[in-house]
């Protein structure tokens, strides 16, 4: 009850790829928008604000983005904004190896979620917070002040993501494999309490298979094209042309947001766990699948489909895609998802190691790929006791968990 009238909670989940916003006791988020910012510094964004009013005069874009400008930076929130482009616009994540690093950014995305997404007063709403299990004392109280202080909420609460999951299947204990966009994290749960010293992490997550896809196709000379590098044009009655469009002011953090949405639909659509483990002599004759792209190119797309999922199990793979180079000197110490499980439960009481084996959960979008929980399954019990291993649950991914 607040004010006597009864209201209901807003629950906020921002994670490293996606933000969803939505009310508690609800099925579904109201709002899912991407959890990145377009900036446009200083004199450029009086520039980029004159070309927009020519281009989008008739667009309803303009009053549905969310715009702030900060001292001599404009930001540009949610998904409407991001995808049109605009001059010098580079692309920020507030969130780096899963913990926040720009609150300013932050505030822009709560604000569209409050404002713009459910359109709400948040000083007539308590709040709920997923937070992820290794944050720090110092993020909460910065957290709590922007809640308090500026959106003056009236209650505040703050979960572990770890805990809701497993709450959400009734469950008080249990071990939590979160598979999000920018890092995979295992989170063993015991009567409530996230057991901080058996969480571990590795950087592997959606992002860096897509990554990984990404520079697969280019090492093919397969070019992704952003929607707005090319125009088509129809030459006959059904047949279409298509020219590139010449933007040099676009930026390359820009281009590749925007080709990382289109190869991460095709990782989604058509991408597998294999049930073994992947071996280029294997899987060299597998049947190819067919993706058309948005500027009319058929993809036919053979051994990558399994091949990019299987990093998440054998890391090594990585070193064998061309353009991930720069991974080398991480890879050797990144271990696989069967691995971080058995090395999370080992490192709980030995009282409580049979229950966490038989309630595991998986959360997070790319928990989502097709064949990853049988897989996780098939891997651990060739390992385990089977007695000790029951099975695995997929949980919905948390923010759905929390209604």
């Amino acid at each position: 009850m607040y004010g006597g009238d009864e209201v209901s909670a807003i629950v906020v989940d921002l994670g490293s790829h996606t933000c969803k916003a939505g009310y508690a006791g609800e099925d579904a988020p109201k709002a899912v928008f991407p959890s990145v910012v377009g900036a446009v510094d200083g004199i450029e964004a009086m520039d980029v604000d004159a070309d927009s009013t020519k281009t989008n005069s008739n667009s309803e874009d303009s009053k549905t983005e969310s715009e702030k400008e900060k001292g001599k930076r404009k930001l540009y929130v949610g998904s409407q904004a991001m995808s049109y482009r605009r001059d010098h616009m580079e692309v920020l994540s507030p969130i780096k190896d899963g913990i926040v690093s720009d609150w300013d950014l932050v505030d822009n995305i709560w604000e569209h979620a409050f404002k713009s997404c459910l359109m709400i007063d948040p000083t007539e709403h308590p709040m709920l917070l997923a937070e992820p299990p290794l944050n720090t004392q110092q993020q909460r109280e910065k957290a709590a002040e922007l809640m308090f202080e500026k959106y003056k909420v009236p209650a505040l609460f703050m979960a572990k993501n770890p805990v809701l999951t497993s709450f959400a299947t009734g469950r008080a204990t249990s071990l939590v494999v979160d598979c999000g966009g920018g890092s995979t994290t295992i989170s063993p749960v015991h009567d409530g309490y996230v057991l901080q010293k058996a969480v571990l992490s590795s950087p592997l997550g959606g992002e860096f298979l897509t990554d990984c896809l990404l520079k697969s196709l280019e090492s093919k000379g397969i070019k992704i094209r952003p929607r707005y590098s090319f125009k088509r044009k129809e030459i006959r009655a059904g047949e279409f042309q298509v020219e590139d469009v010449d933007i040099p002011n676009t930026t390359e953090s820009y281009k590749l947001f925007c080709q990382r949405m289109i190869v991460g639909d095709i990782k989604d659509s058509i991408c597998r766990v294999p049930d073994t483990p992947y071996d280029d002599k294997s899987y060299s004759n597998i049947p190819t699948t067919s993706y058309e792209l948005p500027d009319g190119q058929m993809l036919e797309i053979g051994a990558d489909r399994f091949k990019v999922p299987d990093v998440m199990f054998n890391p090594s793979i990585v070193q064998t895609i061309p353009g991930m180079e720069k991974y080398a000197d991480m890879i050797p110490s990144v271990r696989g998802l069967p691995h971080m499980v058995m090395e999370s439960i080992n490192k709980c009481d030995v009282d409580i190691r049979r229950e966490l084996y038989s309630s595991i959960l998986l959360a997070g979008g790319t928990s989502s790929m097709q064949q990853l929980k049988e897989r996780l399954e098939k891997d651990l019990i060739e390992v385990l006791c089977p007695q000790l291993f029951s099975s695995v649950l997929l949980a919905f991914p948390v923010f759905m968990e929390l209604w």
